[in-house]
């Protein structure tokens, strides 16, 4: 995926990767996550989110809600914990009106207070239902044990009595303290040159742009001190829920890549996966077993995950453990880390043929790094890879001491 790259007067930036299809796939990302949050904002990045469909300086709800469905075009956002996305897909003759919706909402919402008072039960629901997950639920949990006392251990969603407490101006000063142009990427994947992108965003900018005010309050690192050991949490499910893992590495780091690869040796997609043979495969102790590495700018999280019948806890934690050991005892033969090498380039492949997903990944990545990479770029770094770069790794990240296992039972 080739792409430009510019940065208008009022410090947003664009990226636009021109392709001939007839589809666009563009959005902005925010940077304004949960860990952007105050103390007493908790959940208010992705409530801001759902406030920005409810009205602008310029439209009603009921104008965003129809403005891209009116020609076919597809409209929608979510919230990280270091960013805002609101993404669109649009007929390409339609681009223009994507843009100037996508500047309107994140730029210019108004945040009436009618719209609050409404939308804090259904994010309410939305909180409830999720509670109603326990494999879900449990990824918060542990965050909360890994990042204690830091805003990247708190649940997203928030909590419903906090949200209903918010007003008008509470949001007004989330927004004017982080959706800022400075603070923002304005991403397009299309038949679109970057010539005629910079003309549309200038055409379209809102002017004036709303008063911007507030103290940018700096991104806190997590401190050392996650919570060692394994941890219970009494659940009345059928199944028992466990996750076990540590702290990891932010995607700039030297070890990113190696864990990368390793955790998809482990426990990734394929069905072929360390984890998935050993547990459901050839024992059929598990439904469900997978393995993840989530990175931030800073620091990360690297897990594994699997349920099962309460009586087999023990056993599935052992098979895991060996698992983990065989990665950190020796390394990878070459023929070995050739396969896994081939498998994960592969699947990058697949996936980045689904064009929404790798535009907001590129639009992502200029947010926080300052660039992006193309798919021949990163396919060079995995090829470079040794074994004695994932072996260097895997003893790092795998060691016993280090892991944090937490337990729904």
């Amino acid at each position: 995926m080739k792409f430009e790259t510019c940065t208008l007067d009022n410090g947003m930036r664009l990226i636009c990767s021109p392709c001939a299809s007839g589809i666009v796939y563009c959005g902005i990302v925010v940077d304004a996550g949960t860990r952007d949050e105050l103390p007493e904002e908790s959940g208010l990045a992705h409530f801001t989110e759902h406030m920005s469909f409810k009205g602008t300086s310029h439209r009603s709800s009921w104008n965003i809600i129809n403005r891209m469905e009116a020609v076919g075009g597809d409209l929608n956002a979510f919230t990280g914990k270091e960013e805002t996305v609101y993404y669109c897909a649009v007929p390409l003759s339609h681009y223009a009106r994507a843009i100037g919706l996508l500047l309107d909402i994140t730029l210019c919402s108004t945040f009436p207070q009618k719209e609050i008072d409404k939308e804090v039960e259904v994010v309410a629901d939305e909180i409830e239902s999720y509670n109603d997950s326990p494999s879900e639920l449990i990824y918060d949990d542990y965050d909360n044990l890994i990042f204690p006392s830091h805003p990247l251990g708190r649940n997203i969603l928030g909590n419903a009595t906090c949200l209903r407490q918010l007003r008008q101006a509470d949001m007004q000063a989330f927004a004017s303290r982080l959706y800022r142009p400075e603070r923002m990427v304005l991403y397009l994947y299309g038949n679109v040159p970057m010539k005629s992108l910079l003309s549309t965003v200038n055409r379209l900018m809102p002017s004036p742009l709303p008063i911007l005010s507030g103290e940018q309050p700096p991104r806190l690192a997590p401190e050392s001190g996650q919570a060692e050991g394994i941890h219970h949490i009494h659940k009345d499910t059928h199944q028992a829920h466990v996750l076990l893992g540590t702290r990891s590495c932010g995607a700039a780091d030297p070890d990113y890549l190696p864990l990368f690869l390793l955790n998809n040796i482990l426990g990734g997609p394929g069905m072929n996966s360390r984890l998935n043979i050993a547990l459901r495969e050839r024992r059929g102790l598990v439904y469900t077993v997978e393995s993840s590495n989530v990175s931030y700018t800073d620091t990360g999280v690297w897990n594994v995950y699997f349920g099962c019948d309460p009586h087999d806890v023990s056993q599935c934690l052992h098979i895991v453990h060996r698992e983990l050991c065989r990665l950190a005892d020796k390394p990878l033969t070459e023929r070995a880390l050739a396969a896994a090498k081939r498998q994960l380039k592969g699947q990058m492949g697949i996936s980045n043929d689904n064009y929404e997903s790798a535009s907001i990944g590129m639009g992502k990545r200029l947010l926080h790094y300052g660039t992006t990479l193309t798919e021949e770029q990163l396919f060079q770094r995995i090829d470079s890879l040794t074994p004695a770069d994932l072996w260097r790794v895997a003893r790092k990240m795998f060691s016993p001491d280090n892991l944090t296992t937490l337990i729904y039972d």
